[in-house]
């Protein structure tokens, strides 16, 4: 039997997925309220497949619980925040899950770490948790999928394992090899957690590098996008596309691991991940200007549309948006929001519907480009829109 620790984002698909694929599964989270829904057959987050896959793991006898089973195999995806100021891992979630382990996990048990964390992390915070009265197996494992295509990349994509013993790695490459369907790959534990934040951080400097390309075209009135479209016909060119900002748990967290542990040879890094940070300061300076240009007095006169970090998901972590409007909020300002995949009210002049928000405002703000707003785009043609994700065309719509 294998206990996934965390049932969130990461750990409830993960846990689903072994479970309908015949792997004896328990999932343990600290929070009861998400226990109690999941035994109640409610999946706690939006995500295309997730019910059908719950479905599935229910069919094979998925338990959930608080408690932390006896079992010989353990998954850790628990959150891994960094220190704001020091820009350092605060690992308190994983340390914490492990020590629940140790005391109730049996002589060899394996504890696989698939929370994302600074290399040398396993070692410096996990390994010295361990005693030598009860072996135990660490290993490393990290996961590589994204909200809104979760479930095709759990199958799809290929998966780093690090263990200190080949014998565990090959133990628990047989583990997901239930159902990853890409190469798995075995390496040791300092290997993958470097790996892990190296794929976000090359992420993270590319879009700083199109969020950079982006200010200095408009500064010269030329077209981004049509720039990076030409360059990328280049075999070895290839250049992300710019926003308003960067979102999700991975690509804006990940790589400041690296900067807090190794701040003396990281300042490109460092440098890329201001850029990014200060990119929904940039989108507030082009609203204060087509304000100005097109005399929009007041900002109860804008809406945003969007909140969630990316199109059709209904993940709110590091929202470009929220920082938008916690700028916002810092110079006494309020505009209206609206995004259609949340339902619950979140931030203050947040509407329930598209009529609602589209009332009375002149200036829209397209933050995130869900495929709902295809449907809506005939009722924006008499307002003034800024695409920052360039998903509208129209004689009406301006970009960053």
């Amino acid at each position: 039997m294998v206990n996934v620790i965390g049932l969130g984002y990461i750990g409830l698909p993960t846990a689903l997925m072994l479970a309908a694929h015949g792997v004896q599964v328990i999932g343990t989270d600290y929070n009861a309220e998400v226990v109690g829904k999941l035994n109640r057959g409610e999946v706690t987050f939006r995500e295309d497949g997730l019910r059908e896959l719950f479905q599935a793991a229910a069919e094979k006898g998925i338990q959930f619980s608080s408690s932390y089973a006896h079992t010989d195999v353990y998954i850790v995806s628990v959150p891994t925040p960094y220190n704001e100021k020091t820009k350092q891992i605060d690992p308190c979630y994983v340390v914490s899950a492990v020590q629940e382990i140790l005391r109730v996990c049996p002589e060899n048990a394996v504890v696989i770490i698939e929370s994302t964390v600074s290399p040398g992390t396993i070692d410096r915070y996990v390994r010295p948790l361990l005693s030598s009265e009860k072996k135990i197996h660490l290993a490393h494992a990290p996961e590589r999928i994204i909200p809104g295509n979760m479930i095709y990349e759990l199958k799809h994509n290929s998966r780093t394992i690090g263990a200190d013993d080949p014998q565990i790695a090959a133990k628990i490459r047989d583990i997901y090899g239930s159902f990853c369907l890409g190469d798995i790959v075995l390496t040791d534990i300092r290997t993958a957690e470097m790996t892990k934040v190296i794929e976000n951080t090359y992420r993270a400097v590319n879009i700083a590098f199109a969020n950079e390309l982006l200010m200095l075209c408009h500064k010269e009135g030329m077209d981004v996008n049509e720039i990076i479209r030409i360059c990328n016909m280049h075999p070895r060119v290839n250049i992300l596309s710019p926003g308003p900002g960067v979102g999700g748990h991975c690509i804006p967290v990940d790589p400041w691991f690296l900067v807090g542990d190794f701040p003396e040879q990281t300042p490109l890094i460092h440098r890329a991940l201001q850029i990014n940070a200060d990119m929904p300061q940039y989108v507030y300076s082009r609203i204060v200007q087509l304000m100005q240009e097109h005399g929009i007095c007041g900002f109860d006169r804008v809406g945003l549309y969007g909140l969630t970090y990316k199109e059709d998901v209904d993940d709110l972590r590091e929202s470009p948006t929220l920082q938008l409007l916690r700028i916002l909020d810092e110079k006494g300002q309020q505009c209206r929001v609206y995004d259609p995949m949340v339902k619950e009210g979140i931030v203050a002049g947040q509407c329930a519907c598209m009529e609602e928000f589209l009332d009375g405002v002149e200036l829209v703000v397209v933050m995130v480009g869900h495929s709902a707003l295809k449907v809506s785009v005939q009722q924006l043609q008499d307002k003034l829109v800024l695409d920052t994700r360039r998903v509208l065309h129209g004689e009406n719509v301006c970009y960053l």
